[in-house]
């Protein structure tokens, strides 16, 4: 196995770990919560999570990125990083704070002032740990990394659920917030030790890193209006309750995101950047990540479209059904979005970040159109899913046509040619889903998913065997050998 084949499976290996334990602990800390809380509540708090991810943003400046592709830096330059950060979080916490009383004239709502004051503690340790974290993954510590994420997802999963338990109401989605931001700095910082050098404070190496750094922030801007756009206009012009709706349904949605790409992608900028002088090399091995993300996203998109009621009223209850049509919609993006979420560690990874700001302009052009024409000309959650959905999928092949053509100067052609296969099964899946659901209708919803759900598996198996894609019956032998060994 070659060193970087082994560096990705080893990374891959305990970020899913994480990752896939994390699904667990985020299901049931969100399903409790779900329950105890109303849909109001979550809508409530999205609108001041979305502002702190915002100041959060202007915080880190791309610098998190730029300290994993730089391979120069001394300590000091990092001791002096890191002092700026954690200056200009507590700088941006006290804006925030301050500014908690036009937040809530914004929203016509006093309790959106003690609200964003509490958050603009999780604001400055976000800050604070941009360097420290980014250390984590240059150093290709993701057996630590694994291990922070769990500790911190439990402890700050139960003190949510404690407080809501004891009346705290939407302020254990706060507590959960602010915990989880002070455990992740603690543990970091713990692990990556640096000084503060606020009387010292040496300029020169934020100049290193500037003009990596400053296209990577200008793309973060553009990418938090194109992502969090919809979220703000629905609390101002349609209201808590149905911004709760379908923010439960765009979570939802997101979770395969967080958890099968995004088990790749933290590794893949330190592993990836090592190749930044040999492109070809990176387009040989991220072809594979593509079709390999393809053959999982395609079908998981159609599994979840038409087990949408199914996990909502398991996972959340009845009372959640209004965000059923919406995830449904937004289901048939998750295989596009996941393939997608990969492109920015390689733009990262070539040192490319004007690409990657070009990309962003292009979707946050065609994100915000949808949303804009999806609340003012329809004014519905289905229309804003619908216009969504549309926009995710042409951002994919615009940003993929610029990967490949100005990137690695090869035809497009070439990148396409990883989606056939897949899509195919996809079509299949989806012709014996829609075929299997008045049936699946009349029976209880545990049933319905397994029973979907063993259907995809099953079926995506057989075709990935049977046209040659992976021996899986091999894979299994061998497992099945190694098993009577021991």
């Amino acid at each position: 196995m070659s060193e970087i084949r082994k560096q990705l499976t080893f990374g891959v290996f305990y970020t899913a770990i994480a990752k896939y334990t994390g699904i667990f602990i985020s299901l049931v800390v969100t399903g409790v919560l779900s329950r105890l809380l109303t849909p109001a509540d979550f809508g409530t708090i999205v609108p001041i999570t979305v502002l702190v991810a915002f100041f959060s943003i202007l915080g880190d400046v791309g610098i998190g990125p730029a300290v994993i592709q730089h391979q120069t830096l001394s300590h000091k330059d990092l001791d002096s990083i890191f002092s700026f950060t954690v200056l200009t979080g507590a700088l941006l916490a006290g804006i925030f704070f301050a500014g908690s009383w036009g937040i809530a004239a914004l929203y016509e709502s006093p309790v959106f002032v003690p609200l964003s004051q509490l958050l603009s503690v999780t604001l400055f340790f976000s800050c604070a740990n941009v360097v420290p974290n980014a250390l984590l993954f240059k150093a290709k510590k993701f057996r630590f990394l694994a291990v922070r994420s769990l500790v911190v997802q439990s402890a700050a999963g139960g003190i949510a659920i404690a407080a809501a338990y004891l009346g705290a109401g939407l302020y254990a989605l706060v507590i959960q917030s602010v915990v989880s931001s002070a455990c992740m700095f603690l543990l970091s910082y713990r692990e990556n030790p640096l000084r503060l050098l606020f009387l010292r404070l040496d300029w020169e190496p934020l100049k290193k890193i500037r003009s990596f750094s400053s296209y990577q922030f200008l793309f973060n801007i553009l990418n938090y209006f194109s992502v969090n756009l919809d979220k703000l206009l629905i609390k101002k012009y349609m209201g808590a309750t149905p911004l709760g709706y379908y923010d439960k349904s765009y979570r939802l949605m997101q979770l395969p995101l967080q958890y099968i790409p995004f088990v790749i992608t933290p590794v893949m900028h330190p592993i990836f950047s090592e190749m930044q002088n040999d492109l070809e090399k990176m387009r040989t091995y991220y072809s594979k990540v593509v079709r390999f993300l393809a053959f999982i996203g395609f079908p998981l998109s159609v599994l979840l479209h038409f087990t949408g009621r199914d996990l909502i009223y398991i996972l959340f209850g009845s009372q959640w059904g209004a965000s059923v049509p919406v995830f449904e919609i937004l289901a048939l993006s998750v295989g596009f979005q996941m393939i997608l979420s990969t492109s920015g560690s390689i733009f990262q990874s070539a040192g490319s970040t004007k690409l990657l700001f070009l990309c962003g302009i292009l979707s946050t052009v065609t994100i915000v159109s949808a949303v804009l024409t999806g609340l003012f000309a329809y004014r519905t959650l289905v229309a804003l899913g619908i216009l969504l959905l549309g926009a995710f999928i042409v951002n994919f092949f615009l940003c993929y046509a610029i990967l490949y053509r100005f990137l690695f100067k090869t035809g497009f052609a070439a990148f396409l040619k990883q989606l056939g296969s897949p899509l195919l099964l996809s079509f299949l899946l989806a012709l014996i889903l829609y075929a299997l659901t008045p049936a699946a209708a009349r029976i209880n919803a545990i049933l319905s998913l397994l029973l979907k759900g063993g259907i995809t598996v099953v079926v995506s198996g057989l075709y990935i065997q049977l046209t040659g894609e992976y021996d899986l019956f091999r894979q299994v032998r061998r497992l099945a050998d190694r098993f009577r060994k021991r």
